[in-house]
């Protein structure tokens, strides 16, 4: 489903809330949580449609003032409740087949959420969305995401942009692999403040597409615009496989005045709060082995997924590997040359259980000598021209190679054409 916000000035949901001690208050059909941070971080939600429609901090507003942020694009209704347990605060915002988590831990300026899921929404993208004010969140690590910088008109579909230059922008240029996606951010343009979504541990195992799936992080819409900060569980953009429901997360919105936050965020707390599809610790395992047959000169990546759930972890140089805390079920193996499949085997995991599997390269093609080559087998596009400038710019930006008409010469020409 999707629907638009409408905020007025005469609501007034965009102020700053006030000041007050850890705790929550209810006004005006809004829960106001104050975190008791030592750098002042207090959050306001609808009670009506789960949407936040203030980020305080540091008594600094760094909502967007036209739009909330919220998951997918807005419940636009939900059964919305609060309850304080221990030194947490959590709001369950409920659909009949979405339920929402936002936590507040006493002390911390940040948001902690989940996502529970029966059913995909109906325009195909699961994510959570922060809306940030980019007049003071000025920027990014993927500066390309800045779509707002291409005045000069679409380049393709509305979501590629070009300047005047010829320099092309889009929020798609701010992906990146989910194996090494554990912290992304805005800031301040002097970095004294940094607003990151952190999806540590396992916040991808209810997702789709594997270890080098990638999705949208940010985009920054204008100067004095949205810069929007993603969390994107599922979409459509370039599916591979079938989605998975059940508990995505846990995942935080983070606000920090001393950098960017640790990856290693310890979420386990979620296990005493009633999460819906929560597996705690215990009720996982693990798989350990070695991977063999993959030269040194390559990453050594294990991979593992069924319908319920996926894993990723990086062997060592010598090949020994242990799994993520998985849950229970028998699930597809496969040992990846970088990003090239070389086997494939069954395992089987129960809880409170650590299960032995070793995998060996099976299926490598260079085992086979080519007649000819550009690049190498290893499931990435590094040999083509321009493989290095592919995932931030489009194949007509002016910062590309020219793409020709070139001469390879089978025998003689570079296995690398990149120049």
């Amino acid at each position: 489903m999707r629907f638009r916000l409408a905020i007025t000035a005469a609501s007034a949901t965009l102020l700053p809330a006030a000041r007050a001690a850890w705790g929550y208050t209810s006004s005006g059909g809004y829960y106001v949580v104050d975190t008791g941070s030592a750098n002042s971080f207090t959050f306001r939600v609808s009670q009506s449609s789960c949407d936040i429609t203030s980020l305080n901090y540091r008594d600094v507003e760094y909502q967007y003032g036209s739009q909330a942020s919220h998951i997918s694009s807005g419940l636009g209704s939900a059964t919305v409740s609060i309850q304080t347990i221990g030194d947490y605060i959590k709001i369950t915002c409920a659909t009949s087949t979405l339920s929402q988590y936002l936590v507040a831990h006493k002390g911390d300026s940040t948001i902690y959420m989940a996502t529970y899921t029966t059913a995909e929404p109906s325009i195909g993208e699961l994510r959570f969305i922060a809306r940030l004010n980019s007049a003071r969140l000025t920027t990014s690590a993927f500066p390309q995401s800045y779509s707002g910088q291409g005045t000069a008109g679409a380049v393709e579909g509305s979501d590629v942009y070009k300047d005047s230059s010829g320099r092309t922008y889009s929020k798609f240029y701010s992906s990146v692999k989910f194996i090494e996606d554990q912290v992304h951010w805005v800031s301040t343009s002097d970095g004294g403040v940094h607003v990151s979504m952190v999806m540590p541990g396992n916040a991808y195992e209810s997702s789709s597409g594997g270890p080098f799936f990638r999705d949208i992080n940010s985009d920054k819409t204008s100067s004095n615009g949205a810069h929007n900060l993603y969390f994107y569980m599922n979409s459509g953009h370039t599916q591979t496989e079938s989605y998975r429901q059940g508990l995505h997360g846990p995942y935080a919105l983070v606000f920090s005045g001393s950098g960017i936050p640790d990856k290693n965020l310890d979420l386990s707390f979620f296990a005493n709060l009633g999460i819906s599809g929560y597996v705690a610790n215990s009720g996982r395992g693990t798989v350990k082995g070695t991977a063999s047959g993959v030269s040194s000169s390559y990453q050594t990546i294990v991979h593992w997924y069924n319908s319920v759930a996926q894993y990723w972890t990086y062997a060592s140089s010598g090949g020994s590997f242990t799994s993520p805390l998985m849950k229970s079920g028998t699930y597809t193996m496969v040992l990846y040359k970088n990003e090239l499949a070389v086997a494939t085997q069954s395992v089987s995991v129960s809880a409170g259980a650590t299960t032995t599997s070793n995998i060996a390269s099976s299926n490598d093609p260079t085992k086979t000598a080519p007649t000819w080559i550009i690049g190498d087998f290893d499931g990435k596009p590094t040999g083509f021209l321009n493989a290095d400038l592919q995932e931030r710019m489009h194949p007509s930006d002016t910062r590309m190679k020219g793409w020709g008409p070139v001469t390879y010469t089978i025998g003689s020409s570079s296995t690398c054409k990149c120049s």
